[in-house]
């Protein structure tokens, strides 16, 4: 049933948009978008948020997304228009399997959560734990088996647990959620120093083992399985994020909360601050999983007359709702957690890890029949986390086969096995003492102002060298003809409007560089900081290495005529399959994947097991 008989296709358009929207929909969107709408101006952060979606992230996607479709081929084959620019597509997937060495780890975070959550009460409610350090721990809430107990009673009962003084509803101290997550979930150490690294830590390494099985079995038949798994990661996040907001909506202090999030707190002034829209322009790019290859990659499998125009705009509003949509649910439950201390939401309200690790854990803690909302929470977290995490495996993966298409064709679990346990053992060193801090490290670096760098490059390789208008028949060759004023949005976005803005990040982001500290408080050492820029240099160096292995295979020159052959389309560029071709590619050579498809066929006629392609039901 496949029409590209090579590499197979979705079985139908709701996997590819399921999965397309599970890849965008990530972690960030429910404890990254409401923390940044909450410190730059409420409700009027989403004006530059918009406008960033709107010139800077849809015309990327929209890029990324039609150029996978018409090639039908991955992040670094796709760049047979730009040879010169192939170095772009590996530094893409480079960096994307940085973010995956270090994203499952923060999966295993949440794995580990939910299956503490499976008791009768939750275990960071109390602060007489072998964890806790009495002299510190608060509780910081009232316990709910004796909320109804007179004050003396109240301060009694705390000091049996060896905690401080509880004084007018008020806590001093940690909370017991900060430290089960420091000292029990985590073993954190004080600082990265190697010394303080000691050994994986048992609880995190087997959470870690079961987030790559799981990773590994939903992507054995690549798109063919996780096609299917994504209509639950990609829908359950949204059904619970519901029953949140549903009952959020319904505790004390709600309004309070929405109020601080988009409401009385919206704060037009903000507009005027230049951190303000790097914030924004940050949240969105990143938030759609631009330039990471994976829209590429997942895009190269869809029929080549699919309507990709379509698909940018609706999974790009998709994402943004999505972001809007948490914050309601998690400041409504944040907005009651500051009614029941007594204290204005923003004294409560945490970014990253911290929302999603210490600040909700101890909201849910508070809510009846808790260890309930603590497994919908954490389930949540975890099927967003897997959704990002199958784009980027399918990803690096599909780079790897499109280079070696005859031998890895048939062979993709093997493959899928061999990342799965390679990346496994480089991530057990964010499982130790120490890990918190290489999570921190890798993702400050790896999903930095490097990925800006490849976005400028992408734009410039397929507008500037390819040639904006070029590309743009190659896109009517798929969705049809279209008037000039249609194109004029995307020509002005990919031509100057999104380039200008990237640039403008990039060099704000540099020019306002600082030494990398956790948390804003503890420095990283010079030998931290060191890998950290050795993490960005291992990717990028692709780009230069790449465009001089191009100029030397076309007989290196200063003559603009090498320059230019070296930056010329293949002669195998276009459309993979020779009945969409037309007359613009009608002398196109037949692409070297699948030359050397066909090669591998006549080569293992005589095995046995070659009657079927990788995806396991297509008869060759």
């Amino acid at each position: 049933k496949d029409e590209n008989q090579d590499r197979g296709n979705w079985d139908n358009k709701a996997d590819y948009l399921l999965s397309c929207i599970g890849y965008a929909v990530g972690l960030g969107n429910v404890w990254r978008f409401p923390y940044l709408a909450f410190e730059n101006g409420g409700g009027a952060f989403l004006i530059p948020y918009i406008i960033m979606l709107v010139f800077a992230g849809l015309p990327i996607f929209f890029m990324e997304v039609a150029l996978g479709q018409f090639s039908s081929l991955g992040p670094t084959s796709v760049w047979k228009f730009n040879p010169m620019f192939k170095g772009v597509g590996v530094c893409m997937v480079v960096l994307s399997a940085f973010v995956g060495i270090y994203y499952n780890v923060i999966i295993a975070y949440t794995m580990f959560y939910f299956f503490s959550s499976l008791t009768s009460n939750l275990p960071w409610e109390t602060c007489d734990n072998w964890w806790n350090d009495g002299s510190i721990c608060s509780i910081s809430f009232v316990p709910k088996d004796i909320a109804g107990n007179i004050e003396s009673t109240l301060s009694r009962n705390l000091s049996t647990l060896g905690c401080p003084e509880f004084v007018k509803g008020k806590s001093r101290g940690v909370s017991p959620t900060e430290e089960y997550w420091k000292n029990y979930a985590l073993h954190q150490a004080p600082n990265i120093n190697t010394e303080n690294t000691g050994v994986p830590n048992v609880n995190l390494t087997l959470s870690l083992i079961v987030a790559w099985i799981v990773v590994f079995y939903s992507l054995i038949r690549g798109i063919k399985s996780s096609g299917k798994v994504v209509y639950f990661t990609a829908l359950f996040p949204y059904v619970v994020l519901l029953i949140l907001l549903i009952r959020g909506a319904t505790l004390e202090g709600a309004y309070d909360g929405v109020q601080y999030y988009i409401g009385s707190q919206s704060d037009l002034s903000k507009l005027k601050d230049a951190n303000v829209w790097k914030a924004a322009a940050t949240q969105i790019f990143f938030s759609l999983s631009a330039a990471w290859g994976g829209l590429i990659a997942l895009s190269s499998y869809n029929k080549f007359k699919n309507n990709c125009f379509f698909d940018a705009v609706l999974v790009c509003s998709v994402n943004c709702a999505t972001s809007l949509f948490a914050g309601f649910a998690i400041f409504t439950v944040l907005g009651h957690m500051a009614f029941k201390l007594g204290k204005p939401v923003n004294e409560v309200v945490q970014s990253s890890f911290g929302l999603a690790f210490v600040v909700y854990p101890e909201a849910i803690a508070k809510l009846p029949i808790s260890p309930l909302w603590a497994i919908l929470f954490f389930l949540m977290l975890f099927t967003l986390g897997l959704d990002s995490q199958f784009t980027i495996l399918e990803t690096v993966s599909t780079a790897i086969i499109d280079s070696f298409p005859r031998q890895l064709r048939n062979r993709r679990w093997q493959l899928m096995l061999l990342l799965s346990v390679v990346m496994f053992l480089l991530g057990l060193v964010c499982v130790t003492d120490a890990g918190i801090y290489w999570v921190d490290l890798i993702d400050h670096y790896a999903a930095g102002w490097g990925l800006l760098f490849v976005a400028v490059m992408e734009l410039f390789g397929v507008c500037y060298i390819y040639g904006g208008n070029r590309f743009i028949e190659d896109i009517e060759m798929m969705i049809g003809k279209k008037n000039w004023w249609f194109w004029l949005y995307w020509r002005a976005c990919w031509f100057f409007i999104s380039p200008l803005l990237l640039i403008a990040i990039l060099v704000w982001s540099l020019v306002t560089f600082e030494p990398m500290k956790y948390a804003d408080k503890t420095p990283y050492p010079a030998f931290a900081t060191a890998i950290g820029w050795l993490i960005i240099a291992t990717a990028l160096l692709f780009i230069p290495v790449y465009a001089l292995v191009s100029l030397v295979k076309n007989k290196w020159s200063l003559y603009k005529v090498r320059l230019s052959k070296a930056s010329s389309p293949a002669a195998d560029w276009g459309p993979y399959i020779k009945q969409f071709r037309g007359t613009r590619y009608a002398n196109m050579a037949e692409p070297a994947e699948a030359l050397e498809i066909a090669k591998g066929r006549t080569d293992g006629k005589d095995n046995p097991n070659f009657a079927e392609d990788e995806i396991g039901n297509t008869k060759l």
